[in-house]
């Protein structure tokens, strides 16, 4: 096999052109057995293995440099450079990381999560080159739906501007996550369809040369008549206004095709962009068939395609779709907005019940915050869903155009806590410390999937201001589901499980946690009050003051940062109410990106387990004496 044969990408330029087709068809049976165990990001991956094999094979990484774009078609890239042998530890537990890792290998130069990055970081890399009057070639791939991200645009106008010497690689394949939409899609779509454009220019072009010598005006303006004509085949040319010399379309399951185009780009002075035509999911039946369920998949069976999945509760996304529809039912306020994931947000059916009532504006969650803000001061009721790590991308919009104006938008914000495999770039554990601070701001997070329920109800019945229920990236917990929908009292926590020695604040899945430590302290005599935290903001400063008069020492348990967290404004409280003899215990995620793995095992790297409170719990009230805990 050839593919035994790679190691780096050097020994990839020892195979003929000839045999880079067997290769690729090699590489793409690689990635069906191998993701078949441990999941991961397959249609995106099959649809780039031909254009992989040719940037390599052209190009010489690491010092050129290959940028990524979001980094989940990197995978036939790590093949190549190395890591052929820890594959099938991909989005493991300390194994190979589903995204470009700078790290893992010197071919890996950018790291990203998240899209739309790459042309930035490209014109960074490009200048650090002609400052230092190096010579390598910088290429960034982005997919077409990752182009529907403003900050690429940002971007493209100042490559253009600067007349940089650089290569974006634009892998169209007519799907980001989900379809795409927007004016970009569409200005795709007439480029492929025109696929006699570049072949009808070169004919003109020979035409012109035909003609009779009539003077020097001719020979002066055939490239504007060249360029009418470009203007006339392809209206707009937009990537050319831009200051790119467009290539393309080509085809990008066509190995020497895509190395001819190279050369072609290769003698192109200034910015260059590569129009690559794929099909996502490649090779793979069921993958080709339905791309967007096979983006990013868990394991399943290779012969039949059935996915693998864990029987169990319905998840939290599920739950807020069901109640969202219910909502909307009675309320035709309601619109709901998302960034591109539909999908991922559970809105499809959402959307099937309500198609003129949910809007997907691509890769744009700044354009999604502003845009509901504005809704919202029409007397609509959006509902921005979106993943707690996306919600990130628009925290100007959240500040100034929704806060600020007091704007009635509720966040549903999923992915709150850790994510699992997707690891560092995805986890969910910063929104708490990023808009607790931000005034008007009211925060929720449910213990189980009937308090997401009400939280829903709650978030559409208030009319003063923007308000926001985070919810985790995990199953329900199997919690009866009240017949009637009834909201919950803005900053009102519950007791779930009464105690004197001590209190657990703990919000979301960590209630579970607090309820087990509680449990196994009991049998050393301990009784430990359990506390729902729900309300992040506003706190409930009756039952802190009330705590603070029993003298109860406590722990606030959290699977968020905790700079900024709720511990942070739990301390916050008794500061400036001057009760400074308060034994309060943050306990949450440390001060670095914890990795992918398990969200067991996240959760047990960060201490955020019954056992590991236990302890914590043990040491707090040793130190303040207290003899029951002699037969601990």
């Amino acid at each position: 096999m050839l593919l035994e044969q790679i190691n780096q990408p050097s020994d990839l330029k020892r195979l003929k052109v000839e045999q880079l087709p067997t290769l690729a068809q090699e590489i793409r049976q690689y990635l069906i057995e191998q993701l078949s165990a441990t999941g991961g990001h397959l249609a995106p991956n099959l649809g780039v293995v031909e254009l992989t094999i040719a940037l390599h094979y052209m190009y010489n990484s690491p010092d050129d440099k290959f940028l990524f774009d979001v980094g989940h078609q990197a995978y036939v890239h790590k093949i190549l450079t190395g890591r052929k042998d820890r594959f099938h530890t991909l989005r493991q537990y300390q194994g190979l990381c589903g995204f470009v890792k700078r790290s893992e290998s010197e071919h890996d130069v950018w790291e990203a999560g998240h899209s739309s990055t790459s042309l930035s970081a490209a014109m960074g890399m490009a200048l650090a080159r002609d400052y230092k009057g190096e010579s390598n070639k910088v290429v960034a791939i982005i997919g077409d739906g990752a182009l529907t991200g403003g900050m690429a645009f940002e971007a493209l106008n100042h490559i253009g501007h600067e007349k940089s010497n650089l290569m974006v690689v634009l892998n169209d394949n007519e799907m980001s996550i989900a379809p795409n939409v927007g004016a970009m899609h569409n200005y795709l779509s007439k480029i492929r369809s025109d696929r006699t454009y570049v072949k009808a220019k070169e004919e003109l072009e020979q035409l012109l040369k035909k003609i009779p010598a009539i003077g020097g005006k001719l020979a002066k303006t055939a490239e504007r008549v060249k360029d009418g004509f470009k203007y006339l085949v392809v209206q707009g040319m937009l990537f050319e206004e831009f200051g790119f010399t467009y290539l393309g379309p080509v085809d990008g399951h066509d190995v020497s095709k895509l190395l001819e185009t190279f050369e072609q780009a290769n003698r192109v002075e200034g910015p260059v962009l590569v129009h690559v035509m794929t099909t996502k999911g490649k090779g793979y039946s069921p993958a080709e068939a339905d791309s967007h369920k096979w983006h990013g998949i868990t394991p399943y069976k290779i012969e039949s395609g059935q996915v693998m999945k864990a029987v169990g509760n319905p998840m939290y996304t599920e739950v807020f779709g069901n109640v969202l529809m219910e909502l909307a039912s009675q309320d035709e306020r309601i619109v709901a907005v998302t960034p591109a994931m539909p999908g991922g947000s559970g809105l499809l059916k959402f959307a099937e019940k309500f198609p003129g009532r949910m809007v997907d504006v691509g890769i744009a969650e700044q354009h999604a915050a502003t845009m509901c803000a504005a809704l919202a001061l029409e007397g609509m009721k959006p509902i921005f869903a979106v993943y707690s790590t996306f919600l990130q991308r628009a925290y100007d919009q959240v500040v100034h155009d929704i806060c600020r104006q007091d704007a009635n938008v509720i966040f549903a914000i999923d992915r709150a806590g850790f994510v699992g495999p997707d690891g560092e770039t995805h986890q969910g554990v910063y929104d708490i410390a990023f808009m607790r601070h931000i005034p008007n701001m009211v925060m929720m997070m449910p213990k189980d999937e009937n308090e997401l329920r009400r939280m829903m109800k709650t978030a559409v019945d208030y009319n003063e201001g923007p308000i926001s229920v985070r919810y985790p990236r995990i199953n329900g917990t199997g919690a009866v589901i009240d017949q009637e929908l009834t909201p919950i009292p803005i900053g009102q926590w519950e007791i779930v499980r009464k105690g004197d020695s001590a209190a657990i604040l703990a919000i979301g899945p960590m209630i579970p946690v607090a309820e087990e430590a509680s449990e196994l302290l009991k049998r050393e005599g301990l009784n430990i009050r359990v506390i729902n935290a729900r309300y992040i903001k506003p706190l409930d400063e009756e039952m802190l003051l009330q705590l603070a008069k029993e003298h109860l020492p406590m722990v606030v348990l959290e699977e968020a940062c905790l700079a900024g967290g709720l511990g942070g404004a739990v301390l916050e409280f008794y500061a400036t109410h001057h009760i400074f003899n308060q034994i309060v215990y943050p306990i949450g995620v440390p001060d670095y990106f914890v990795e992918h793995g398990s969200i067991k095992e996240q959760r047990a790297e960060a201490g955020l387990t019954a056992e590991h409170l236990v302890e914590e719990m043990r040491a707090l009230l040793y130190s303040r004496g207290d003899n029951r805990l002699s037969r601990a």
